[in-house]
């Protein structure tokens, strides 16, 4: 994590004073001073200000957003659009999105004041569902693609025109429902396992359906239910409990995957040790060779010349 980062999350400073403080010289890292605020900061590094320690929190804060229509998901905007964190309370403006809704989406974000909690919800495999309104039947085609997958070599239709995402691998949905039909328009009801840029929109954009509504419902195992537009609440105490657990798997896949990591290195370095070794000898048999050949040589020659040994 960034060092002014890290100081914002951990501290009573906000970043652009954690940038003063780490300019000032008055930041170390296990007792050196640095200067750099995007300095990386490890897991086992002690972080001091004027010399006190900033403890990184060990307490976890999580929050469900219902997101409005019209916002975007992020700190600031240069265009100056509405963000959340202009419709969020103050005390939550330090928060980090688990992943996105784009400005035309709504429903269930969630939000934490944990920096790794948030990376590792963005990146893993947990269920998103979603409530959809296209402005197509649901076709054979559509259906085929949800439970097959699908891959694009072009995947533009559906994303935004400044994207620089031209192609896109659907993995099969983990479950959809229709839910509406009329002559114009298909309600659905869908569940994925990935969050790619627009992916919804991109997957039925293929099939030339606009998506006219999407409403995020459920992440994981925490659900919207009756929340209200531009509401947070905070996780109850199940949801903790079953993060917790996710986060502790999680730690464990990645300690095991660290684990099998080390040991290829070492099983390579050893591998390379012994390659190493056999060419070593295969040196010293092939110069013994040489040398035994050389001897055998020079003996032959004095046998067949007595005379030259004799003026040596």
């Amino acid at each position: 994590m960034r060092l002014n980062k890290y100081i914002s999350h951990n501290s009573k400073y906000s970043r652009r004073e954690a940038d003063a403080l780490i300019e000032a010289g008055e930041v170390t890292i296990n007792k050196v001073k640095v200067e750099n605020f995007g300095h990386d900061v490890k897991e086992d590094d002690q972080v001091s200000i004027r010399g006190l320690h900033v403890k990184p929190k060990t307490e976890l804060t999580m929050i469900v957003y219902n997101k409005p229509k019209g916002t975007l998901v992020t700190q600031k905007d240069d265009r100056g659009r509405t963000t959340i964190f202009h419709k969020l309370p103050g005390k939550f403006r330090h928060f980090i999105p688990v992943g996105r809704l784009d400005f035309a989406s709504e429903g269930l974000l969630l939000l934490t004041d944990s920096p790794r909690v948030a990376e590792v919800m963005m990146q893993s495999g947990l269920d998103r569902t979603y409530n959809i309104k296209i402005d197509k039947p649901f076709s054979p085609e559509m259906e085929e693609a949800m439970k097959e997958g699908l891959y694009l070599d072009d995947a533009r239709a559906g994303g935004h025109e400044k994207s620089k995402i031209y192609s896109m691998e659907f993995s099969p949905f983990v479950h959809y429902e229709v839910r509406g039909v009329s002559e114009n328009f298909t309600k659905l009801r869908v569940t994925i396992a990935e969050g790619q840029n627009r992916e919804l929109r991109r997957f039925f954009g293929h099939f030339e359906a606009n998506v006219l509504d999407l409403k995020r419902v459920a992440f994981g195992g925490i659900e919207l239910n009756n929340l209200p537009t531009n509401k947070t609440r905070y996780f109850t105490r199940r949801e903790y409990d079953d993060t917790h657990k996710y986060l502790k798997m999680v730690k464990q896949i990645e300690a095991q995957e660290a684990k099998e990591e080390e040991d290829q290195v070492k099983a390579e370095r050893l591998k390379e040790k012994k390659k190493n070794q056999t060419e070593e000898q295969a040196r010293r048999a092939k110069s013994a060779e040489e040398k035994r050949l050389k001897e055998a040589k020079q003996r032959n020659s004095n046998r067949n010349n007595p005379n030259k040994k004799k003026r040596d």
